[in-house]
């Protein structure tokens, strides 16, 4: 069964966040989303939207999480987690914080893109113009790089496509080149797209 299948089932063809029936579509967590089942929600384009472009949140939408935050699956608990954490400043948002508990592994999980920091204390990942990378923006390698423990060379020019961010260091991403998946030194990208 496919992972739109299984998920479409589990929510009964809704939003997990929302309950919206139209525009579904697969939003795997970052970072490090491997699709599947546990790290992945239905949701749909109006939500992820708003998650992927913080500037365009509509803080009345997001009052849905008073429910979707009750979710029994941790993916949903954790983006719930994460758009009440970038909502804080709105009173209903931080009381409903209050109320809700992760436990430590999944807490990590919600915490792992920064969501919930000050912004003195986020990690801020910039390609070597200064250009800010986000979760899941597309950059190109800008010289000729050794893979380490392997004999792969990702040349010039190569484009790295839905890379993730190292919460501990503002200095590596990840992101697949080909097959494999590397960890690349930011001063080595420039983002595209």
């Amino acid at each position: 069964m496919s992972l739109l299948k299984k998920l479409q089932e589990r929510s009964d063809s809704k939003c997990e966040l929302c309950s919206n029936t139209k525009s579904l579509q697969i939003y795997s967590l970052p970072p490090n989303a491997k699709e599947t089942i546990d790290d992945s929600i239905l949701a749909c384009k109006t939500c992820i939207n708003q998650i992927e472009n913080p500037d365009k949140v509509d803080v009345n939408h997001w009052r849905c999480l008073n429910d979707s935050m009750w979710n029994e699956n941790t993916a949903v608990q954790v983006v719930a987690w994460r758009m009440l954490n970038r909502l804080k400043k709105e009173g209903w948002s931080q009381d409903l914080l209050d109320m809700m508990y992760l436990d430590e592994k999944s807490l990590k999980w919600a915490q792992a893109t920064g969501e919930g920091l000050d912004e003195s204390e986020k990690i801020i990942h910039r390609d070597v113009n200064g250009v800010v990378l986000q979760t899941g923006d597309s950059v190109v390698l800008i010289k000729d790089l050794k893979v380490k423990g392997s004999s792969m060379v990702a040349k010039q020019g190569t484009a790295v496509r839905r890379i993730s961010l190292d919460p501990d260091n503002a200095e590596y991403i990840e992101g697949k080149v080909g097959p494999t998946k590397i960890v690349i030194i930011t001063k080595y990208v420039k983002k595209i797209g």
